[in-house]
């Protein structure tokens, strides 16, 4: 796309998908930095996830690229989910379900077809003034020397580039890795999928089908349809697609199963045909797909679900990765593109502040080490939130290799973000909606999955009588961090409470996005306000993170006032100086008698 690639960049970008050229457009247009995308395919190019979670708008919206994709053909609007598992009615779910209950105005993101939605993205980073070389493959990264600040990002052709910063943003299937730091883990999830799907015609809508409890169908708001069956789930998206050259509306099918299912050749997925019978078999999908056919003869497949890196970031290296090449969390809730260019909006402030010459060395340490832990934490507890989720469905399905085959669960190893992340809700409420069968309360959810295992163990109270001492050693700083996730235009979860006016706002926000961008404030904008927690001798001063709305000040100045019972405390907190408390106990923090 762009001609001459110059000898040095402030920014190399690995890849071009939405992450890539997401944070491309925000450092070029917000930092004027150097950029170059370096993207070993030729856009448009076919593409797995094909509907979004509503993050995705606002953060395309701050990016300048809201306006192109809408001017194009490539997507319908999404209006929140359906999902049938089990006996009994299906669950449907509005984004935000409880503010547009009361606010009337809804919430929406896209059904998309992949291949012009990317392309429309890539062009908007060009427009802003990145360089885009498609048909770049990227071979080696070899960090900076000592008493150099430049790394070196090499071609499969044999040319290289320096820069300042390298980001992967090149998918689940990465493989450039920094001198071993970015070892991938093992599975994120006990479950090992693999997907195969294709496009077909002539099928109705997921909104249209009877029912009570279908709450799309009197305004036509079109959502995603998700179904389970005995050997995993089947996704369901109408979507705007070119077929032999005329633009027709046709719904993307895709199986999720176990690769180890399909050694059954009755249950060979991968055959249209069987794959077409099975869909017909399943309730409400039958009656959606009597006329089906074929956009194409083939099916595609994609596997290597729910994997995470080891690290996300190192500000000594000098690179970070974004969207699928972080992590990847199983597609059930449409999360990895929305979660991918919200990743990018995070790194486009991180490397931003990482070249203002007002920060100190100290905090912009500390942004790359939130950048890294806030996100894994979030990959951890999503994850962990899905499997909590299929667990309840295993036991309407005892016989089924997919269900009962998960493996171990990964909260066996939880690392202490994953805690802290728990302890702040990361269970955002549209899934915790779901998951509860429309209740939205915790007390609803399956007790002995792999979530509220984890849960419990990290939210245990101190009783009321248990006597709460600060440690000795430990100190409280005040400083910037990173607000992540970071979604512009969202109502905070449990324990946080907007007031009025902002809600009020985030209503008129998303009556249109565009000209209503003012009403909703981007937490990712800039650095915030945060205090940390940590020992004054201990290796870690990054400690325990407090962002402004946590009350870290008032609960340490109630700490400084001397030894105090856990439920007199808990009297003068708010809710999430309660949440705070506990982590400090867990961290040690606090000591309990």
């Amino acid at each position: 796309m762009t001609g001459h690639m110059q000898d040095q960049y402030d920014v190399v970008i690995m890849g071009g998908g939405p992450a890539g050229s997401t944070l491309a457009a925000f450092l070029r247009r917000d930092a004027g930095l150097s950029v170059a995308i370096m993207e070993r395919e030729i856009f448009p190019r076919e593409h797995i996830g094909e509907s979004f979670a509503h993050p995705l708008v606002p953060v395309i919206q701050e990016s300048g690229a809201l306006e192109k994709v809408l001017e194009s053909d490539c997507w319908i609007q999404k209006y929140g989910g359906v999902y049938n598992w089990g006996p009994g009615d299906p669950s449907a779910a509005y984004f935000e379900h409880a503010a547009v209950i009361s606010d009337g105005v809804p919430r929406w993101s896209m059904h998309v077809n992949r291949a012009e939605f990317d392309h429309v993205l890539l062009n908007h980073a060009a427009d802003c003034g990145a360089d885009v070389f498609e048909g770049v493959e990227v071979a080696t990264f070899e960090p900076a020397e000592p008493g150099d600040d430049l790394c070196t990002v090499t071609f499969k052709d044999g040319r290289s580039v320096r820069a300042r910063f390298f980001v992967d943003a090149s998918g689940r299937q990465n493989n450039v890795a920094p001198l071993g730091e970015r070892k991938r883990r093992d599975w994120l999830s006990g479950y090992k999928n693999i997907a195969i799907w294709s496009h077909f015609l002539d099928c109705e809508f997921t909104e249209n089908l009877p029912g009570d409890w279908n709450i799309f169908r009197d305004r036509a708001w079109s959502p995603i349809g998700c179904f389970s069956f005995t050997d995993g789930w089947i996704w369901y998206i109408p979507t705007r697609q070119l077929v032999d050259g005329e633009r027709k509306t046709v719904h993307s099918i895709g199986i999720v199963t176990n690769p180890a299912v399909l050694e059954d050749k009755e249950k060979d997925y991968t055959d249209p045909t069987r794959f077409l019978e099975t869909i017909r078999q399943v309730p409400l999908l039958k009656e959606m797909t009597q006329r089906a056919r074929p956009v194409r003869e083939h099916m595609l497949t994609a596997t290597n679900y729910s994997r995470i890196s080891e690290r996300f970031a190192s500000y000594q290296q000098g690179w970070l990765a974004v969207g699928d090449a972080s992590y990847f969390v199983d597609p059930l809730f449409s999360s990895g593109a929305s979660f991918a260019v919200t990743q990018a909006m995070g790194a486009a402030l991180l490397l931003r502040s990482t070249f203002d010459p007002d920060l100190s060395e100290e905090v912009k340490q500390e942004l790359w080490h939130d950048y890294d832990t806030e996100w894994r934490g979030m990959a951890d507890t999503f994850a962990l939130a899905i499997d909590q989720w299929y667990h309840a469905i295993g036991k309407y399905s005892p016989e089924s290799v997919y269900w009962n085959s998960k493996g171990s669960s990964p909260d066996l190893d939880i690392r202490e973000q994953t805690f802290q992340a728990l302890l702040n809700t990361a269970l955002v409420p549209d899934l915790l909606r779901i998951m509860t069968h429309g209740s939205g309360e915790m007390k609803d959810l399956e007790r002995d999955g792999p979530y509220m295992r984890a849960f419990g163990s990290a939210v245990a109270d101190p009783a009321p009588d248990a006597v709460l001492t600060l440690a000795p050693n430990v100190a409280m700083r005040e400083t910037l961090g990173l607000d992540i996730p970071g979604f512009k235009g969202m109502e905070l979860p449990q324990p946080y409470e907007l007031p009025d006016e902002a809600k009020a706002a985030m209503a008129k926000y998303w009556e249109d996005p565009i000209a209503n961008s003012h009403m909703a404030p981007a937490p990712l904008s800039e650095p915030v306000p945060c205090q940390r927690f940590h020992f004054i001798d201990g290796p870690d001063r990054m400690g325990v993170r407090a962002l402004e709305r946590d009350g870290g000040t008032g609960l340490w100045e109630l700490l400084n006032e001397g030894p105090v019972r856990y439920g007199e405390l808990c009297e003068r907190l708010s809710p999430p100086q309660i949440q705070l408390v506990k982590r400090l106990v867990r961290a040690e923090m606090i000591h309990v008698s």
